[in-house]
Parts: structure tokens; C-alpha cells; sequence
């Protein structure tokens, strides 16, 4: 199973140590000629989702990974990836792929500051560690959006058919059982081609 995760800037590479230790092969995805592989699902990761928006476009990668996501790709986003995926920001004028019918807060619980540890439960997965820096939270959700998770009345995950959108980073901890479910449901998309 081929996983790309953008890599242009941001906690990529968390994420690959995490999917490679499942057995994913994975492609960091920089550059448009990169996306000649075949993927099997598509990781977002927490970064600056300014920075990561400007470069989506400047390297010509943000068209071609939204037409990814609508046709069907499976897609971990977290933190600044939950940003690039949602609809609507409030605090933003931006909007990205805008495939996730959520509206998020960026910075939500503040700057650096703001950042937390806590152990909330995860729908499908059960108590789970999340690590939350600068954090966004989902303000509002769409029809047919499934909320995971919420922590002290924030929604901080949701899925939407092949999307999944968290506010917090769990590739930063040890616990695996959400890359695990991210595999899961890109085998079972696999499956059904």
C-alpha cells in the first residue's frame, strides 16, 4: 500500500516513521512529478497551513490533490491539514482543497501557549492521547459529517466518507490506532476498485 504525505513543510516525516512501522510504503510529495506514483491514500499533516497553502500552489500540487480527495482518496489530515481541508475558516478569508464540509478555527486555543496533552475518546477507536499545538477546532459541521471526537465541547475530529479531519497530532504519539484506522479504509477503498 502506497501512502503520499505532503512534505512541503510541516510534521511530515512523523507521520512517515508512523505508517512505515505499519507496513505503508510511502511518498513524500513535493513536487508535481511526484504524483506519477499510484497512492493509496493521502496524509496532510500539521505544519503552517498558510505556508502549506502557498505552496500548494506555487508548485502546481493543490488542483490535482483536490481532484485526488473528491474522486475518492482516502485522506488523514491533521492540525494544518484539517485546515487545508476544510470549507470554511472563520478567521481566514482562504479556503484550500475545501473537500471537508466543516467550518474550523484556526489557532483555536491560542498560540504556542495554548498547546495541550489531554485523553479524550475517539469514536471507532475508543480512549486516545492527543497532542494539540497552536490547534484549530471545528466550529460547525456539514450533513452526513461524523464527529469522532470532541474535547471540553469542541469538536477536535471528524470524518466525512474518506475524510478524516483532526485538530490535534497523533502521529506525535505512541499510541497507533488511529494510522491504523487510516489504513484500514484505505485497504477497504482498495478493495472496492
Amino acid at each position: 500500500m502506497q501512502i503520499g504525505i505532503l512534505a512541503v513543510q510541516g510534521a511530515f516525516v512523523e507521520h512517515r516513521k508512523k505508517l512505515e512501522s505499519l507496513g505503508a510504503e510511502c511518498i513524500e510529495l513535493r513536487k508535481k512529478s511526484d504524483l506519477k506514483h499510484h497512492l493509496d491514500g493521502l496524509v496532510l499533516p500539521g505544519g503552517e497551513s498558510t505556508v502549506q497553502g502557498k505552496l500548494l500552489l506555487e508548485l502546481d500540487l493543490l488542483q490535482p490533490l483536490k481532484q485526488m480527495i473528491e474522486q475518492g482518496t482516502p485522506v488523514l489530515a491533521t492540525c494544518a491539514g484539517l485546515i487545508l481541508l476544510a470549507e470554511r475558516l472563520v478567521n481566514d478569508p482562504h479556503v484550500y482543497f475545501g473537500t471537508l464540509p466543516v467550518t474550523v478555527r484556526r489557532n483555536g486555543y491560542g498560540r504556542q501557549l495554548g498547546s495541550f496533552y489531554t485523553v479524550q475518546e475517539m469514536k471507532e477507536i475508543g480512549s486516545v492521547s492527543m497532542t494539540f499545538i497552536r490547534a484549530p477546532y471545528i466550529e460547525k459541521v456539514g450533513e452526513n459529517v461524523e464527529i469522532l471526537a470532541e474535547h471540553e465541547g469542541k469538536i477536535v475530529a471528524v470524518r466525512y466518507g474518506m475524510q478524516f479531519g483532526l485538530a490535534f497530532h497523533p502521529e506525535l504519539d505512541e499510541d497507533n490506532r488511529i494510522h491504523e484506522l487510516f489504513l484500514s479504509v484505505c485497504e477497504t477503498a482498495i478493495l472496492k476498485i
